[in-house]
Parts: C-alpha cells; sequence; structure tokens
C-alpha cells in the first residue's frame, strides 16, 4: 500500500486519508462517520463528514453545590449561547479537518479538499430521516497552507475562504455541497474494475464534438431547462444557452461542454464567465469529461459558476436514464 500511495493510486490515496480521519480525536457523543474520494485529474480530495447535531452542546452551563441543603444546582445554558457554541463548532471541525489531511498529505497528492459536513437528522414535519448539510467549503492547498490557524477566527476565516455555511446550524437550515460526494463517481476516479462491466454504455470519449453537444444539451433538457445550442468554439467544446423558467429563481443560463482528456484550466473557466457576462446570464455552467485545475476552482469561487467534472457529469447522466462512462485514450 505504501509503494501504490506513493504511486498515487486513487485507492490507495482514497484509504491513506480515510485513515487520517479515522484516526482524528474528537469527544465522545461525535458521530464518527467520515468518507473520502480522490479526483486525480484535479488532485482534489472530497471529504463527506458527520457532524453532531446542536444536542451535543451541554444545556447546562455550570453545577453550583448548596451547602445549607446538601443539594447541587444546574444552571442551564442559555439558546443564545448554545447558538453560538454550535457554530463555533461546526466551523472548527472544517477547518481542523483540512488541516490535518493537508499536514498529512507526505505524497503530495492533493492541491485542493472540498469539505462538506452533515447532520443526521428526522424531518420533524413528515417523520423522515434527512441529511441536512451545514458547511460546505472547497480550498486549494496553497491557499490553506498561508493561513495561521493559532490566531483566526474560525467563522470569519470560512467566510474568507468562500464557503457555504448554514445561517441557523442549530435549526438545521440546509446548504448546498461544493460537490455532491455521489457525484464523485468511482467509475471515473479509477475503479477500472467496474468500468470493465459498462460495456454496454458509450464511452463519452469516442462522440465526435457535435454528438457531445447533443448530449449536454439533452442532459438539461431532461433536468427541466429549455435548452438551445449554439455554434461549436474552435477547441471542440459546445456552448448553449438554457433558460430555467421557474419564477423569482429561474433565469438565462450558459452552459459550456468541453469533452476533454486532460484538465481544464482557468482561461476556460475565465472564458465561460465573460461569456455570461457578455449575455446578461444570471448563471454559467461548464461540463467536462476531465477535470479541473485548483486555479480554475479558485477564480469560481463565489462567482455564479458552476464546474460539473467527468464524474460529476455521469451521475446527472445516470439520474436521467442515459448511464454512459468516460475511458481516456491510452497515450500513444
Amino acid at each position: 500500500m505504501e509503494q501504490a500511495y506513493a504511486r498515487g493510486d486513487v485507492e490507495s490515496v482514497v484509504l491513506y486519508n480515510e485513515m487520517v480521519l479515522a484516526r482524528s480525536d474528537y469527544p465522545a457523543g461525535f458521530p464518527d462517520l467520515r468518507r473520502a474520494a480522490y479526483q486525480p485529474e484535479s488532485r482534489q480530495l472530497v471529504i463527506d463528514f458527520e457532524l453532531p447535531t446542536a444536542s451535543i452542546v451541554p444545556a447546562v452551563a455550570e453545577y453550583r453545590y448548596v451547602k445549607a441543603r446538601r443539594a447541587i444546582e444546574e444552571k442551564p445554558r442559555k439558546p443564545a449561547d448554545i447558538k453560538a457554541i454550535y457554530r463555533e463548532l461546526v466551523a472548527q471541525v472544517a477547518l481542523r479537518t483540512i488541516h490535518e489531511v493537508l499536514e498529512a498529505d507526505q505524497g503530495n497528492h492533493i492541491d485542493a479538499v472540498v469539505f462538506s459536513g452533515y447532520i443526521n437528522k428526522i424531518d420533524a414535519t413528515t417523520g423522515l430521516d434527512t441529511r441536512p448539510y451545514l458547511v460546505s467549503v472547497r480550498t486549494t492547498k496553497e491557499a490553506f497552507l498561508a493561513i495561521n490557524l493559532a490566531r483566526v477566527e474560525p467563522q470569519a476565516c470560512l467566510k474568507n475562504l468562500g464557503a457555504n455555511v448554514s445561517a441557523s446550524p442549530e435549526e438545521a437550515r440546509a446548504v448546498r455541497p461544493v460537490v455532491e460526494f455521489d457525484m464523485v463517481d468511482p467509475r471515473f476516479i479509477g475503479e477500472t474494475d467496474v468500468l470493465s462491466q459498462l460495456d454496454a454504455r458509450p464511452n463519452l470519449m469516442e462522440l465526435t464534438p457535435s454528438e457531445f453537444e447533443g448530449l449536454v444539451g439533452n442532459l438539461f433538457t431532461q433536468m427541466g431547462l429549455e435548452t438551445k445550442l449554439t455554434r461549436s468554439s474552435r477547441d471542440g467544446g459546445v456552448d448553449a444557452i438554457a433558460f430555467d423558467t421557474r419564477p423569482i429563481l429561474g433565469g438565462k443560463v450558459v452552459i459550456q461542454a468541453k469533452r476533454y482528456r486532460h484538465t481544464v484550466g482557468v482561461s476556460a473557466v475565465r472564458d465561460l464567465y465573460g461569456t455570461m457576462l457578455n449575455e446578461g446570464a444570471s448563471k454559467g455552467i461548464i461540463v467536462t469529461t476531465s477535470g479541473f485545475g485548483p486555479d480554475a476552482y479558485a477564480f469560481a469561487n463565489e462567482k455564479p459558476l458552476e464546474m460539473i467534472d467527468g464524474g460529476g457529469l455521469l451521475y446527472l447522466l445516470e439520474s436521467v436514464g442515459r448511464p454512459a462512462r468516460i475511458i481516456m485514450p491510452s497515450d500513444v
């Protein structure tokens, strides 16, 4: 395993980082479910982390012994204090986890980390199990290691990193994860034994640019958008204009598709953002068969841009009944 990890073998990198997460010591009552996935194309580690609920904060602030009555009295903690402590807990766990995996990156395999923390609870209105995410953040290794964690205010630090943080974590008000963990598809990140069983599914890398254009357009149409394809770009990527017809939340969306075998750089994301502004669109989406580099993620931070890599594309296609696979051509 040590040799496989040194080579950057995906399974070994994941196992190594899950061992790092498993050895992270927390107080009694904290959940211990922590998952990791690795995207070698973008050298990105994705962490899915179960957080404790607000009940982890003790409801009693202090105890006092009354000698005259030989009794112990409890002083309840104020609700506002419970909220403040819990919000600090959520922020500290996120920063601590990112710090631990980056400090443990002996093989220097990680350029970026995505941390998403959620809780498991029962929806009081439906009685069903739910898993709302309370925090989700993506950061590059370079940016995070420049932070002096001993001196930061955790919640402000997360905000500066562009994190999605629940406005009311104690009420389990959910945020959208930066990366859906299930979208980090194992068929794309190196599970070749799974790929071998998918021969009946089309390999997206064998499609022509126009076929890939049609596939992307069809995908977003089935997802509920009114999609109109435009002319292909010189590098084989395609642009589409889509309209989300929902009132208030909807609007014009610019979609760019890139059937790439190599990592998509920041220039492509800049181009998408420029196109979005020129079109007066409310959102830009870039879809690729490969992955994105850390500079691309850094540029997209806090902008109305969504980046869907190969694993995410496979996940979305399967969700609309169009399963596919991505097998990169071998170097000649």
